[in-house]
């Protein structure tokens, strides 16, 4: 006899074979599909723990001078580098730290001096709190800009930071393109010029070139 375990189990593989519908009996323990649907494989996972809190989550802010700097050939600009959109990501963590996942899109203008090419874009996220830095990373990314093209564009998703548990419920994110003490990036330094030489006075000789004949 057949017993009522085996029917159930039975009548589900027919019903998800033949009308590609489950009823409600079909949700028992240790099926197969239930599991692949909510836990991505075929046995329970050890149960979780107890979720926390939404974690204290701040806009992503432009860094002081960050939001772009220029590469200079003489007076006029080579290239120009510059922040687009941002993004943010927080979790909580079990000690009460947050940590922090940043996506940045950059852009590359070539100026009136620009050529075409391929150019390093650093870009600095820092978390502050008070103006104080509690973690800082800088991530770089490659951007192409091909001949006849005037601008390129890349996206940044940078390592998670972790912000402490003493910070994390007031801190500050910010990004800027460039490197300079996380401030981002500041105008390429114009080459100094060296001065020119001066030339000595020459020393004056004495009146009629010499001592006077006797």
């Amino acid at each position: 006899m057949i017993g009522g375990r085996d029917l159930v189990l039975g009548l589900c593989g027919l019903i998800l074979a033949g009308a590609l519908s489950a009823s409600p009996a079909c949700a028992e323990d240790g099926n197969v599909f239930s599991n692949l649907f909510k836990f991505g494989g075929t046995t329970v996972p050890p149960s979780q723990p107890q979720s926390l809190d939404p974690p204290y989550c701040p806009p992503v802010e432009v860094a002081e001078n960050g939001a772009a700097y220029r590469v200079l050939a003489g007076s006029e600009v080579r290239t120009q580098f510059s922040v687009g959109r941002l993004a943010r990501e927080c979790a909580r963590r079990q000690d009460g730290s947050v940590t922090v996942k940043v996506g940045v899109e950059a852009n590359v203008l070539l100026g009136p001096k620009g050529a075409p090419g391929r150019f390093d874009v650093p870009v600095t996220i820092q978390i502050r709190q008070d103006g104080k830095v509690v973690a800082s990373r800088v991530e770089h990314s490659s951007v192409v800009v091909g001949p006849g093209e005037a601008q390129g564009f890349t996206t940044i998703v940078a390592e998670e930071l972790t912000v402490p548990p003493a910070a994390a419920e007031d801190y500050e994110i910010t990004v800027g393109v460039g490197t300079s003490k996380g401030t981002g990036g500041k105008p390429a330094a114009k080459p100094r010029r060296k001065k020119p030489a001066v030339a000595e006075p020459a020393a004056a000789e004495p009146a009629g070139g010499g001592d006077a004949a006797q």
